[in-house]
């Protein structure tokens, strides 16, 4: 049971800011934050520093696109253009793939203070900040009825939260009269943050198709983010992601669907591979 007296509210905000103390979060970019990881930039960023930028673009009433990037994505977007033109969009691109920061290390890539970062790394700190700060959350995706349990759950443990859902189940083409409703219904809504849930490439697509349509807000692509919290899905025990085996926990549980998104597809980025290691080596020996 959670315990949501006011004697443990202020004891967890306490907690936030002595971690803000011991881990500052900056105001700007770093030098060298967005880099090229296999022909596609990223920003090596942490969970909180990605929640300052939420937070300052809901405060200025921007439009923005934070988007994340993994071995699947790379695959996907060499051949599929209308995802590729939404990447080309993102505001912000998160690495949700301990093995490519890894790989970033490796080359000498500006990345040894930074690790994965996906919904289930900052969650909890984003649900904090919008029951804080009073956000209206909408998430689209999720088969019908599980993204609503969703919702209860969090609205539970987030009341001051204001959160709508609605599932992923609908003709997302462009210009069909069911596409036209969803695009109303978020209109009328206004969040402040909009989740977009419906597995890659789905929703990434229709984010790129629909972004100008859209209110100004935070918009993320999350995949299966309400499914957990729904507990419909298992999310991996947290200390596998930064042992960047998180993966091996997903194959597990479910081989039928991810065995070749895992142990199959990462080969055909073989070329992209070899072309970062020979660009890392011919910097290293040109600086002698």
């Amino acid at each position: 049971m959670v315990d949501l007296s006011p004697q443990a509210m202020d004891t967890a905000l306490l907690s936030d800011r002595r971690n803000a103390e011991r881990r500052p979060i900056r105001a700007a970019r770093r030098a060298r934050e967005r880099v090229k990881l296999l022909g596609q930039p990223v920003d090596l960023v942490r969970s909180e520093e990605v929640l300052h930028q939420v937070d300052t673009w809901v405060s200025e009433g921007r439009k923005a696109v934070v988007a994340n990037h993994n071995l699947n994505s790379l695959n996907l977007i060499r051949r599929n253009p209308a995802m590729a033109a939404f990447y080309e969009r993102a505001d912000l691109v998160e690495v949700d793939s301990t093995p490519l920061i890894a790989f970033a290390r490796a080359l000498g890539v500006h990345g040894r203070t930074f690790h994965r970062c996906t919904y289930l790394d900052w969650r909890d700190h984003f649900w904090s900040l919008a029951d804080r700060k009073g956000w209206r959350v909408l998430y689209l995706g999720g088969a019908p009825g599980v993204a609503e349990t969703a919702r209860q759950r969090l609205m539970t443990l987030y009341p001051s939260a204001i959160i709508a859902v609605r599932d992923g189940y609908f003709d997302a083409t462009p210009g069909s009269a069911a596409n036209a409703s969803v695009l109303a219904g978020i209109a009328a809504f206004k969040p402040h943050i909009l989740f977009v849930g419906m597995g890659m490439p789905r929703q990434e697509v229709w984010i790129g198709q629909n972004l100008d349509a859209l209110p100004d807000s935070v918009i993320f692509s999350v995949g299966a983010a309400f499914d957990y919290e729904a507990g419909v899905q298992d999310a991996a025990p947290r200390w596998m992601g930064p042992l960047g085996i998180e993966w091996l926990y997903r194959l597990v549980r479910d081989p039928e669907r991810l065995a070749k998104r895992y142990l199959i597809e990462p080969w055909g980025l073989a070329d992209l591979i070899v072309a970062d290691v020979f660009t890392a080596i011919r910097a290293r020996f040109s600086r002698g």
